[in-house]
C-alpha cells in the first residue's frame, strides 16, 4: 500500500504521517533510519520545496508607486493636475513652471524614501541570511551541520537541549524530551515528548536529546500554517495612521480654504478665472508640507543603518517610530542578551579530592560529554583537552545521558580495563 503513495501526496497532505506508526512513516516517506542522500535529498528538495516560510515578492515598479498613494502626494498630484489642465486662459499658456517643479518634487520624495527603505530591506535580508538556523541532519550516513532550509520529509535530524525544532517531526528511539511550545500553543510549561510523538517546527527542547524523522517543512509545518494566517492580515502601524491623519488634515484645510477663496475670488470680487487660478495654485502648494515625507523617510532610514551595523534587523522602517513609543519590552535572554558560548575557564576549577587535580577533572567531564554531534556544553568541556581524542581513550561507552536544566549533570556508563564505570560531570551555575 504504502508503495503507491507518491511524494507529491505527502506534499498535498493527502497522507497523515502524525498518528500513524513510526514504521509506516518510514514507509511511506520511503526512507530509513539511516537518513537520505545527497542526492535524494536534492530530488525531494524540488518536490517539496526550502524548508522556510513564502515571502511575498513585490514588484519595484509598484513600490515605488505607492510612495505616491497617499493624502500629501495625493495633494500635490492635484496641483500638478490644476497647473497644467486648469491653469489655462487670459492669453497665458499652461502653467509649465509649477507642474513641472510639483512633478520633480514628487518623484524626488519617491525615490528618496524607495531608495532608503530599499537599503534597510537589503540590509535586513543580509542579516537574515547570516542568522539562518541551523541543524544537525543525516546525510549520506554522516552527521553535519547545515542550513534548516535543505531540509526536507524523510531526513533524520538530531535534537538537543536548547535547539529550535527546524521542521514537523516524529521523534525516534531515547528519552523523552521536554518541548516549550508556548510559541504555537500559549502552553506556559514545557510539554514531555516520548518517542514516536511529533514535534512542532518554532518549538524549543528544554530537556534531552534524541533523534527525530522530518514530515514536514516549510508552509505544511504547523508553524508555516499559522504564520501564513498572520500574514493574511494587514495592519496599520501607528507612524502610519499619524501620517494619514497629517495628510487628511491638510487635505480638509487646503479644501475649505479653496472653496472659501472660490466664493470670495469669483463671487465677491468677480476676478478674472485666470488670476483666481493661480492664487487658488498658489494656495494648493503652500499647504503642502513637501519635504515632510522625505526628511522622515531619510531620518528613519539614517535610524535603521545604524540598527544594522549593531547586528538588528529592520525589515520596516516605520517600526523604528512604533518601537519608540514602546512601554515595555519582552525579551529572551541566551543567544539575544548573551552570546550564546559556554566557556571553561581551567583557573576557577576547585579541586576537593586529594587524588584528583585540575587536569584529571576536566579529562573525566570531557569523559561525560559528546564526541560527535556535540551541542554547546559538550563542545566548550571537550574543547579544553590537548586531543578530543583523550575524552574517549581506552573505555567503551554503554550508555550517555545527556544535559538537563533540572539535575544540571552528564552521565556516561562506559566499559575499561577495570569494568563496568560510571561517570558524571556536573554543570555549576
Amino acid at each position: 500500500m504504502a508503495s503507491n503513495i507518491s511524494l507529491e501526496e505527502i506534499r498535498n497532505e493527502q497522507v497523515d504521517l502524525e498518528t500513524i506508526p513510526i514504521e509506516e512513516v518510514f514507509e511511506k516517506l520511503k526512507c530509513n533510519r539511516e537518513g537520505l542522500t545527497s542526492e535524494d535529498g536534492e530530488k525531494r528538495l524540488q518536490i517539496f520545496g526550502l524548508n522556510k516560510l513564502e515571502e511575498k515578492k513585490e514588484s519595484k515598479v509598484l513600490k515605488f508607486l505607492g510612495f505616491m498613494w497617499n493624502p500629501l502626494s495625493w495633494v500635490m498630484e492635484c496641483a500638478a493636475i490644476m497647473a497644467i489642465v486648469l491653469a489655462n486662459g487670459g492669453g497665458k499658456p499652461p502653467d509649465w513652471q509649477d507642474f513641472v517643479g510639483i512633478v520633480v518634487l514628487l518623484i524626488i520624495n519617491s525615490t528618496i524614501s524607495f531608495i532608503e527603505e530599499n537599503n534597510a530591506g537589503n540590509a535586513a535580508a543580509a542579516l537574515m541570511a547570516g542568522l539562518a538556523p541551523k541543524t544537525k541532519v543525516l546525510r549520506d550516513g554522516k552527521w553535519s551541520e547545515q542550513e534548516a532550509s535543505i531540509l526536507v520529509p524523510g531526513d533524520v535530524i538530531s535534537v538537543k537541549l536548547g535547539d529550535i525544532i527546524p521542521a514537523d517531526s516524529r521523534l525516534l528511539e531515547g528519552d523523552p524530551l521536554k518541548i516549550d511550545q508556548s510559541a504555537l500553543t500559549g502552553e506556559s510549561l514545557p510539554v514531555t515528548k516520548h518517542p514516536g510523538d511529533g514535534v512542532f517546527s518554532g518549538s524549543t527542547c528544554k530537556q534531552g536529546e534524541i533523534e527525530a524523522v522530518v514530515i514536514a517543512t516549510g508552509v505544511h509545518t504547523f508553524f508555516g500554517k499559522a504564520a501564513h494566517l498572520v500574514d493574511s492580515t494587514n495592519q496599520v502601524g501607528h507612524f502610519q495612521k499619524v501620517l494619514s491623519a497629517i495628510g487628511n488634515f491638510c487635505i480638509c484645510s487646503i479644501g475649505a480654504g479653496m472653496l472659501i477663496e472660490i466664493v470670495v475670488m469669483y463671487l465677491i470680487q468677480h476676478r478674472k478665472y485666470r488670476e483666481g487660478i493661480d492664487n487658488l495654485l498658489v494656495l494648493l502648494i503652500g499647504g503642502i508640507p513637501i519635504a515632510m515625507p522625505t526628511v522622515l523617510s531619510v531620518t528613519m532610514a539614517i535610524g535603521s543603518h545604524r540598527l544594522s551595523q549593531q547586528g538588528a534587523i529592520t525589515k520596516r522602517m516605520t517600526a523604528i517610530e512604533e518601537m519608540a513609543g514602546m512601554d515595555v519590552l519582552c525579551s529572551d535572554k541566551t543567544g539575544t542578551l548573551t552570546l550564546n558560548k559556554l566557556t571553561v575557564d581551567k583557573s576557577l576549577i576547585e579541586v576537593f579530592a586529594p587524588d584528583l587535580d585540575n587536569d584529571s577533572v576536566v579529562l573525566h567531564a570531557a569523559m561525560a560529554s559528546r564526541v560527535e554531534n556535540q551541542d554547546a556544553i559538550d563542545a566548550s568541556i571537550v574543547g579544553m583537552l590537548g586531543d578530543p581524542k583523550e575524552a574517549r581513550a581506552g573505555i567503551t561507552e554503554v550508555h550517555f545521558l545527556p544535559f538537563n536544566p533540572v539535575d544540571k549533570r552528564t552521565a556516561i556508563t562506559y566499559i575499561d580495563s577495570h569494568g563496568p564505570q560510571r561517570g558524571g560531570e556536573e554543570e555549576g551555575s
